[in-house]
């Protein structure tokens, strides 16, 4: 085993929280509450959990509203299409 390899803090973080989800499911499995949270915050994370997915989706695609902004998305259109079909005559 190479010793130069190393997990990274990443790898570390996001199996930290699994860890910490399944045991949060064992103990509501078990009937226990691991953390004291009413129905009112539940539904208000739920809520801002699905904002904020909305908003990152949204923000993320190419929303254009003017002329020119649609006629830059037909040319880049064009470009892409003229590049696949250089490829495939390769």
């Amino acid at each position: 085993m190479r010793k130069d390899i190393k997990v990274s803090k990443g790898t570390v973080v996001r199996t930290s929280v699994l860890v910490l989800a399944i045991a949060n499911n064992a103990l509501a499995l078990a009937g226990k509450s691991p953390l004291p949270i009413d129905d009112d915050t539940v539904s208000n994370v739920v809520s801002f959990l699905f904002t904020t997915a909305s908003a990152l989706a949204a923000w993320w695609k190419n929303n254009s509203f003017t002329a020119y902004a649609i006629e830059a998305d037909r040319f880049k259109d064009e470009l892409k299409e003229d590049t696949r079909v250089e490829r495939e005559g390769e």
